[in-house]
């Protein structure tokens, strides 16, 4: 820090001494009250700066921004000083119609919107005067040492400077849903985003383990801050659809101005050459005359055809989940062929689901998707109750787990790693209930998942008091650790026959674009 601010610092480089150095700060007792308050008003509030919301009042200008919506509102003034009230009132009522109707779509986009920006989590932990307090994220400054487990949504970007087997989610940022295992060891000065794994990142999320960090950039400065910046930045172009009611307009309101100026031209000259005189009356009933047949000429309905239709898009959007902020853009969607997007979140949820498994020599299929605990399984396409072999497979797979799926507002969701979240899901759908599972086998020792062991081994106490060991992890892996195999629910010698039938299920199941995982388990003796 120079001067109260923080200066541009490759902060995944630097070891974890000279981070706590430039930002003064104590990785045990973290910030003074006075020093956050000092920081929080130069640096501001952890919160990405949102363009002013618009308001109702310029959505309802707005719909006048078009030419042929002016055009008619001259038309029914014209028709109004001609005596011709009927036609004005009808105009006048046609094109009000058509801009409430824009208005109204308009506006439950604008606030369903608003409703929407819910990105950054509203509380976190932190370390202030040598106290864990829980404070609001947007009063979260650089400097401040957060404490991060799993669950926790990261509030600000951070530099790590102790772990215990943290994983994080950074799909929001990166677009892969694997999480990545994080060091206190620095990174290369060019690395890239995604390889920074000595730092945390706003906006992504702890799915495992635990760690100790400190923020090194707050608000628009963090990563997700600059990403928000440069949409911003974006300059907004006309829509086909606005392109041609443009061209439209304009051509119309062309051809009325010739057309006024050659049927007074022409009532003129035709006036001189009858009667050689002019008369102001005369001059003024031929222009009335002129603008009347030129009022007749444009299309009053249009504009509400247009918004009717476009309004009719949003509808149905909508019903599919997604919200069309300006109506113009329906028509621009409907003539796209190609859309150049991140799969992550956009086409994909970002979760995990058990389609298949192997056991006791059996391959079974598994129904349902997400999160939702509803699904069959199924043996030659036909629905089956799980057996005995595979209750053991997904109770094992809930044990040596420490995802959560929990019930939320908005539906199912997972507190922890997607992989194991999917394990926990399976498990609910052949009616195992991981939380009273776990509390009747609670877990006395494990050996958490590491990327040079790839696998995980948890220990647990059974109801009668004996000790069973559970491992889950990459099949070559754990295949190298067992001796034997369960078949037709009974324990055999894993020959090297009986492994390479294993080895090539794996592939065949990879093949197919399945993350593929093994499960063992095993008696412990006291």
């Amino acid at each position: 820090m120079e001067g109260d601010k923080v200066t541009v610092e490759n902060w995944h480089s630097m070891n974890v001494y000279e981070v706590i150095a430039k930002l003064r700060t104590d990785p045990e007792k973290g910030l003074t009250t006075n020093e956050v308050m000092s920081r929080l008003s130069t640096f501001g509030p952890n919160e990405l700066e949102r363009p002013k919301g618009v308001s109702g009042l310029k959505i309802f200008v707005n719909q006048f921004k078009n030419v042929l919506i002016l055009l008619l509102l001259v038309a029914t003034v014209i028709s109004a000083i001609l005596g011709e009230l009927i036609d004005s009132i009808l105009i006048f009522v046609i094109v009000m119609a058509a801009t409430i109707l824009g208005f109204v779509q308009e506006l439950r986009a604008e606030k369903a919107l608003e409703a929407l920006k819910k990105m950054l989590s509203p509380r976190a932990n932190v370390i202030r005067d040598g106290k864990v307090v829980n404070v609001a994220t947007r009063e979260i400054v650089p400097g401040d040492v957060l404490l991060l487990e799993a669950g926790d949504k990261v509030p600000a970007d951070a530099r790590l400077i102790h772990v215990v087997n943290l994983q994080v989610n950074e799909a929001p940022l990166t677009g892969e849903s694997v999480p990545v295992s994080k060091v206190v060891e620095p990174s290369p000065v060019n690395a890239s985003i995604a390889d920074r794994r000595c730092m945390v990142f706003a906006g992504t999320t702890v799915t495992y383990g635990k760690g100790k960090c400190v923020v090194v950039a707050t608000g628009s400065n963090t990563e997700f801050g600059k990403i928000a910046k440069t949409v911003a930045t974006i300059e907004k172009e006309e829509t086909p659809l606005e392109r041609k009611t443009k061209e439209i307009g304009n051509f119309l309101v062309k051809v009325v101005l010739i057309v006024i100026i050659l049927i007074v031209i022409a009532g003129i000259v035709e006036e001189l050459l009858l009667y050689d005189s002019l008369t102001v009356n005369f001059v003024v009933e031929m222009m009335i005359f002129a603008v009347a047949l030129a009022v007749a000429a444009v299309p009053e309905a249009l504009p509400a055809i247009v918004t009717g239709t476009l309004a009719i898009g949003m509808y149905i959007m909508a019903k599919h989940n997604a919200l069309i902020r300006r109506m113009s853009a329906v028509e621009t969607l409907g003539c796209t062929q190609v859309i150049c997007s991140d799969k992550t979140g956009t086409l994909t949820k970002g979760e995990m689901t058990v389609v298949q498994l192997f056991v006791s020599g059996r391959t079974i299929k598994v129904s349902g998707a997400g999160y939702e605990p509803k699904g069959e399984f199924f043996e030659c396409e036909k629905v089956i109750e799980p057996d005995r072999a595979i209750q053991l497979l997904l109770e094992a797979g809930s044990l040596c787990n420490d995802a959560q799926l929990v019930s939320t507002d908005e539906g199912w969701a997972i507190v922890g790693d997607p992989t194991e979240g999917a394990l926990v899901v399976a498990a609910r759908k052949a009616g195992i209930d991981e939380v009273k599972l776990r509390k009747a086998n609670p877990r006395v020792f494990e050996v958490p998942f590491s990327s040079e062991r790839k696998k995980m081994t948890t220990v647990h106490k059974t109801p009668d008091g004996s000790l069973v060991a559970y491992m889950k992890g990459a099949v070559e892996v754990v295949l190298d650790s067992c001796s034997k195999i369960l078949l037709d629910g009974e324990e055999a010698l894993l020959s090297k026959e009986l492994k390479s039938k294993v080895l090539t299920t794996n592939n065949e199941m990879a093949a197919n674009g399945l993350r593929v995982l093994a499960v063992a388990y095993r008696k412990v003796n006291q």
